[in-house]
């Protein structure tokens, strides 16, 4: 096997890596950037695309689709891809990234198309399943390839580049999606993935080097039908919780019971096989803990509240689509600012000293959109405060990531960054559940709220509230809404400074050049898949 451009043999076994990112890096890296940005941008393209669901899909415009109904275009396509993701460490080892990272491109792509061709919000649904599965395998995949072919001493600019895409979704996501429902039809948001997804197959076939799949390691059949079955249920249950109104409904307690056992069971199995489909023996290694707690409480409360933001400015403020997408823009701006800087840092310093920071800046914009109104100010108010935002999120994200995979051993990098992206998924479910179901009750708390929403569809209906003045009163009504439930997320993202404190403070030790066993150099070091 011979070893990627990026490296170089050393006398021992060992490999060398540059300490810049190079060019056969970088290559990779597109191929990576590119798949994370198809999948990241579907799910901030369908964000702006809800209200248009409701009313493309209501076959009775006097009686819409609930809101809870139609938002089950991003939560089933969130957990297909929570479901998969815990089989793309054994996939990688047994086929090789290249092939499972092309075949989740396919998979994607075919879904996207699928999509495209809905009639109704139950075939949407449906289709947005299939192309979750192959979401799911894109992002741990594609961070395994990186991991592996850049090395630990590059980590946090490594990270910062994978990066790309979480800021490229909240910018142009929004404004893309906007502006197709606006200029085309909703089934472009969709159709979009297939030039992109065919190109992005080519590009993976030409970029990425061969694969040297390992193919002695077993599958774990009983881990599988207990975990993914049971994360499954779980979000299934989570995910009901907006439409039934109740954590208490038999619909949430019972499917979310029966997943939370199986897991449990899944958990106490896991030790006993030596190939598991997770290998929970990672959380031994302490920073892998705390940033994965860290990550799951971040992941819950930012990305929980974050899906309402486009809302409030649609709903609220009237905003067409696209435009409200050139204003979530803000925040996109800010993590372009922070992300590669903080990547930087992450190589030099602990994440432990940049992270809180992060975390302070979020928390601080949250709090602040605690205090929105029906007329708040664009830019005197909200474009700064979701900027600060996103100054908070790029000093966040990639810190915590790097953090979790530095430490690990090399051979441990693709279990790792399952469990990761797990972590993530199952976080921003349950955040976007919670924020979902307080949100909709507050809202159903006010009389005026929803009549005056529908009047920016339906002008005719203001006079059935009281004419302007009633509507300028309900809309006020929606967004005391929208600021109580982004207090809500502002807690939680102040409790996820918790956690955080505890992260390294200290230079951590990379052990991506040590074996299994700690007694001599790994042979298998980064570029063990490739050749």
């Amino acid at each position: 096997m011979s070893a990627p451009a990026s490296t170089t043999s050393q006398p021992g076994g060992t490999e060398q890596y540059p300490d810049k990112i190079d060019a056969a890096v970088l290559k990779m890296a597109g191929v990576v950037v590119l798949g994370s940005i198809m999948s990241i941008l579907d799910i901030t393209v369908v964000n702006v695309a809800l209200p248009t669901f409701v009313e493309v899909f209501s076959t009775d415009p006097a009686n819409p689709l609930p809101y809870s109904t139609v938002a089950w275009t991003i939560t089933a396509y969130t957990l297909a891809l929570a479901t998969v993701i815990p089989l793309t460490g054994w996939a990688a080892d047994r086929f090789g990234t290249k092939r499972v990272y092309m075949l989740a491109l396919a998979l994607f792509t075919a879904g996207s198309v699928l999509c495209a061709t809905a009639d109704s919000i139950g075939m949407l649904i449906f289709f947005r399943v299939l192309q979750g599965l192959g979401g799911g395998l894109l992002m741990p995949v594609g961070m395994t390839i990186l991991t592996r072919a850049a090395g630990p001493a590059r980590m946090g600019r490594l990270m910062a580049i994978l990066g790309v895409p979480m800021l490229l979704g909240p910018i142009f996501g929004p404004i893309l999606g906007g502006w197709l429902i606006d200029h085309y039809s909703w089934h472009w948001i969709f159709l979009i993935n297939l030039p992109l997804g065919i190109a992005a197959i080519a590009y993976a076939w030409l970029a990425l080097p061969k694969d040297r799949p390992e193919p002695s390691e077993s599958f774990d059949v009983i881990g599988m039908l207990l975990m993914s079955p049971g994360l499954a249920l779980f979000l299934y249950g989570i995910s009901s919780i907006p439409g039934e109104g109740t954590f208490f409904s038999l619909k949430v307690g019972v499917p979310a019971t029966i997943g939370v056992l199986m897991m449990l069971a899944f958990v106490l199995y896991s030790f006993r096989p030596k190939h598991p489909l997770l290998d929970l023996r990672l959380f031994v290694n302490r920073n892998f803990t705390v940033a994965t707690i860290t990550m799951f409480l971040f992941a819950a409360s930012f990305f929980g509240a974050l899906f309402l933001v486009p809302t409030y400015f649609q709903l609220v403020r009237g905003e067409s689509p696209v435009d409200s997408g050139w204003l979530v823009a803000a925040q996109g701006v800010g993590a372009m600012v922070t992300m590669p800087i903080a990547g930087a840092l992450a190589d030099r310093f602990p994440v432990g000293r940049i992270v809180p920071v992060g975390l302070l800046l979020i928390a601080g914009g949250m709090f602040a959109l605690t205090q929105v109104t029906a007329d708040t100010p664009y830019w005197g108010y909200l474009i700064p405060v979701l900027f600060i935002m996103g100054l908070g999120m790029g000093a966040t994200m990639m810190p915590l990531m790097t953090s979790a995979l530095r430490t690990l051993r090399s051979h441990q990098v693709a279990r790792g960054s399952t469990l990761l992206n797990i972590t993530q998924q199952v976080a921003s479910s349950i955040g976007i559940a919670v924020i979902s179901v307080v949100f909709t009750n507050l809202l159903a708390a006010k009389p005026l709220a929803a009549p005056a929403i529908a009047t920016w569809r339906d002008p005719s209906i203001a006079g059935q509230i009281g004419g302007p003045a009633g509507v300028a009163e309900g809309l006020e009504q929606a967004a005391e809404a929208f600021a109580q439930t982004f207090l809500v997320g502002a807690v939680l993202v102040s409790l996820t400074l918790i956690p955080a404190l505890f992260l390294p403070r200290r230079r951590e030790v990379s052990h991506l050049l040590d074996d299994v066993e700690g007694d001599g150099p790994d042979q298998s070091v980064a570029p063990v898949v490739l050749h």
